[in-house]
């Protein structure tokens, strides 16, 4: 099964990256969760570092063009097959580094994505 990161992971239910979580789960994707705090949404352990995950297909993106910065080289070390950059995430600067490390860069909503089927 293909592994999708949630990064930028929030730990309320309001945000859209904590309804990811939990849609991505009622697919039944395998959901690792990579955000600023510590805890559980949907039974996924969101934690505050990537350096176990392994074997990441897609990386999901909730978190701003500033704040992504910090993160440029931690996604791009995962290696996964994909990047969405969802609403509110676009980034041409990092559309740009992923490419060049022959990355895919899909500019969609992954909500939108899994409702109508689109996902993989």
């Amino acid at each position: 099964m293909k592994k999708t990161l949630v990064f930028g992971a929030s730990l309320k239910p309001y945000r859209y990256s904590h309804i990811a979580i939990k849609r991505l789960v009622e697919a039944g994707e395998e959901v690792l969760a990579f955000g600023l705090r510590e805890g559980h949404v949907a039974g996924v352990r969101v934690v505050t570092s990537c350096d176990e995950f392994e074997g990441v297909d897609t990386v999901t993106l909730y978190m701003n063009p500033r704040r992504q910065r910090q993160f440029y080289e931690t996604v791009i070390n995962l290696k996964p097959r994909r990047v969405i950059f969802n609403p509110g995430t676009e980034n041409p600067e990092f559309y740009d580094l992923l490419a060049a490390a022959d990355i895919k860069v899909e500019v969609a909503c992954t909500l939108v994505m899994l409702s109508i089927g689109q996902y993989h």
